[in-house]
């Protein structure tokens, strides 16, 4: 066997001392070696010696493995060649080595976990992946690249490079931040992390992800940095794409004033991607999400539960867009609020059972108030438009019935229908289709003051009373019979001469929808005043209109100190529809 040996380690060695002698320094070598050593047969089927080294390296005493089929120290599909290789310890347990292969003489040492794992194989799996490895010596200041690191740099391969050399191919913060990284790896000893855009030698552009950590002498002494770099280009790309398209989606949603959201299915949880599902549902964040079963049972106006599932169900069951209206309770307020639904089930598969639902939420309530408030804007406009054309009709045919000549038909009818305008003008600008009392009757005596100031108007002319504002269907009237109580005491009353005086006095009584309005005009210092010998426009406007229109009292009285009258009528509720504040 030790002849074996000898014959083994002897092959290619040029003898310089006596054959018993080197023999015996070959021996001694061998048995001595720190490495592990073993001889095979020309088949390399058997192990024909094997030294201590190896021996204690696999667990076997002096002299064990001798003899032995090489098989036994391999696991299946494993090969004795050259490499990092697993051999089997003689309790049957794996232990990572480096073999070095030639002819029959193996050498056989231990490796560290780390460098056992820099298999050829997990080499061709980094470069699968994109990963290149490169290291830096500190003494020589050169950079060494692997073939796929060089290629991602766009270096040839086996070439080395510079920090310098490779800062010139970065913009000047990125470079900054490189060699700040790698200092403080170096400093530090610990690892760096590094992304950032880099110019290739063939003028292209990528943007690399490098790693890096520091090496060491076995004294603890840095040696440089090693590390891997990855061409993530693409990915960055694809990564900017979907953040773009995500923020896109996200102003969108927030202009719509749109909520999004997801709910899982499987363990009935939500998730709300954006502030605007918050504010719908009145929660904070701080209050969380709601699942399917508290929206139906709690969240969800109960006459619109049933229709929710229908909804649900059907699109579930038909694989279509599911789509819903309905009421929620908000959190903070109590308030009731309808909101529209959209969204669809994602599924992992064709006639699989969907995952989740991905939607989206409105609240729709302003708008629904909105489109009711303008159909009842329209029939109101409508209602509106048949009465003032009736009301001309009227005044057209009373004017004319009353009128001694073309002129005075003209007067008075200009005068009728500017007073009607002048109606329909404040109600158009007040917010709520509203009249104030006093500036109907400002307007139309406003001519025959003497003087006015804040607050009232002063002279022949005195306004009492409170703000009143009449609904547009008692201010069209009431407007109108200011105007013939105006004109008649113009021509024939208290405004006829220089001394006659107007006092207007109205207030507000409880009663009715709204309040009951006692209305007194009463006019002083004119003509003799002496009852109408036949019933004008004007007398049937304020006795008839009046009475019908506006369910008023009417009383007048022609004393000959002068004429009055006395109105009490009822104000009716204002619409809340009607107000675009409410």
């Amino acid at each position: 066997m030790r002849r074996a040996v000898e014959v083994g380690l002897d092959e290619g060695v040029d003898h310089g001392p006596a054959p018993d002698e080197a023999g015996a320094l070959r021996h001694l070598a061998f048995e001595g070696a720190a490495v592990g050593l073993a001889v095979l047969s020309a088949d390399r089927e058997r192990i024909l010696d094997a030294n201590p080294a190896l021996c204690a390296l696999l667990g076997y005493a002096a002299g064990g493995l001798a003899g032995r089929p090489a098989r036994d120290l391999l696991p299946p599909y494993e090969v004795l060649e050259t490499g990092i290789r697993r051999l089997v310890d003689a309790r049957g347990g794996p232990v990572d080595v480096r073999v070095r292969a030639s002819g029959t003489v193996i050498v056989v040492e231990d490796v560290d976990p780390d460098e056992a794992a820099r298999s050829s194989e997990n080499r061709e799996a980094m470069s699968a992946a994109g990963l290149g490895e490169w290291r830096w010596d500190r003494a020589s200041g050169r950079i060494n690249l692997s073939r796929r690191a060089a290629e991602i740099l766009g270096y040839r391969a086996g070439e080395s490079v510079t920090w310098p050399a490779l800062r010139e191919a970065m913009a000047v913060p990125e470079a900054a931040r490189l060699s700040g990284g790698a200092r403080a790896a170096l400093a530090e000893a610990g690892e760096h992390a590094f992304e950032g855009r880099f110019r290739r030698g063939d003028g292209r552009s990528v943007i690399i992800a490098a790693r890096a950590r520091a090496t060491r002498r076995p004294d603890g002494a840095v040696t440089g940095l090693a590390g891997v770099i990855q061409d993530i280009t693409t990915r960055v790309q694809a990564r900017d794409d979907l953040t773009a398209r995500d923020q896109r989606l996200r102003v969108a949603t927030a202009l719509a004033r749109l909520g999004i959201f997801e709910w899982h299915m499987l363990d009935d949880q939500a998730i709300w991607e954006n502030e605007r599902m918050f504010e719908i549902f009145g929660r904070t964040p701080e209050d969380g999400t709601i699942g399917k079963t508290e929206f139906l049972d709690e969240v969800l106006h109960p006459d619109d539960r049933d229709a929710v599932r229908r909804a649900i169900s059907k699109a579930l069951r038909e694989d279509e867009v599911f789509h819903v209206t309905g009421r929620i309770r908000r959190k903070d307020d109590g308030a009731w609020r309808t909101i529209d639904m959209a969204g669809r089930f994602e599924r992992d598969a064709p006639n699989r059972l969907p995952r989740r639902l991905i939607g989206v939420v409105a609240d729709v309530t302003d708008r629904l108030r909105a489109e009711e408030r303008q159909a009842l804007l329209i029939r109101e406009l409508h209602h509106r438009v048949k009465n003032t054309l009736a009301t001309v009709q009227a005044i057209v045919g009373s004017t004319a019935r009353t009128a001694s000549s073309i002129e005075n038909f003209y007067e008075a009818f200009v005068g009728r229908i500017k007073s009607l305008a002048h109606t329909h003008s404040v109600l158009t600008e007040a917010t709520w289709q509203t009249a104030n009392l006093r500036d109907l009757l400002a307007n139309e005596l406003r001519p025959y003051a003497e003087a006015e100031e804040e607050g009232g108007m002063e002279g022949r002319i005195v306004l009492e009373g409170p703000a009143i504002a009449l609904p547009s269907e008692m201010a069209v009237p009431v407007g109108m019979a200011i105007h013939e109580l105006t004109t008649n005491a113009a021509k024939y009353g208290a405004l006829s001469n220089r001394r006659g005086r107007v006092r207007v006095c109205w207030s507000l009584e409880p009663g009715g929808p709204a309040g009951i309005l006692h209305f007194t005009w009463r006019e002083s210092e004119g003509p003799p005043v002496q009852p109408p010998r036949r019933q004008g426009f004007g007398s049937r406007l304020l006795q008839r209109v009046l009475t019908t229109q506006v369910q008023a009292e009417v009383a007048t009285d022609y004393a000959p100190d002068g004429f009055s009258l006395t109105m009490v009528a009822p104000i009716p509720a204002r619409n809340d529809a009607l107000n675009p504040l409410a």
